[in-house]
């Protein structure tokens, strides 16, 4: 079984691109800071683990992912090897996102990167509310 769960915060905002071709879907890396268990000489210490998300998870990161927030991932490590072009073999390990959420609350995520992260459809705030964009009044089941 290759499974992984991890917590960190990420390192910088994610870097997204996009498949070349017809379909093209979105790829976001992105580097989560996961703190180690123990301390090393009195202070805490962190592995740097790169993440690789596609598609729908992909577009989520480059929309709602900011540098600092804490979040949550659960994937799959691969790993894989390339020549550079100085001929050395350079070897990569990489989690593979299968799913990916908010650890902290969307003030405890501003008050730890100074800056306001966006509240996405159906996901609540600090207070326990959704936010509902404007306009999508007729879409909701209720009235």
């Amino acid at each position: 079984m290759n499974k992984v769960i991890l917590m960190g915060r990420l390192t910088r905002d994610p870097e997204v691109r996009y498949s070349a071709g017809e379909n093209s879907i979105a790829i976001a890396r992105y580097t989560l800071a996961v703190d180690r268990r123990f301390k090393k000489d009195g202070e805490a210490t962190a592995d740097f683990i790169g993440c690789v998300a596609f598609g729908k998870q992909a577009e989520f990161a480059e929309r709602y992912f900011r540098q600092g927030i804490r979040i949550v991932v659960t994937g799959r490590i691969q790993t894989d090897s390339y020549t550079n072009k100085d001929g050395n073999k350079v070897y990569t390990t990489d989690v593979i996102v299968e799913e990916q959420e908010f650890a902290e609350s969307k003030a405890a995520s501003e008050r730890h990167t100074g800056q306001t992260v966006e509240t996405p459809l159906g996901a609540a705030d600090a207070n326990g509310f959704m936010n509902i964009p404007d306009g999508i009044d007729e879409e909701l089941p209720f009235s």
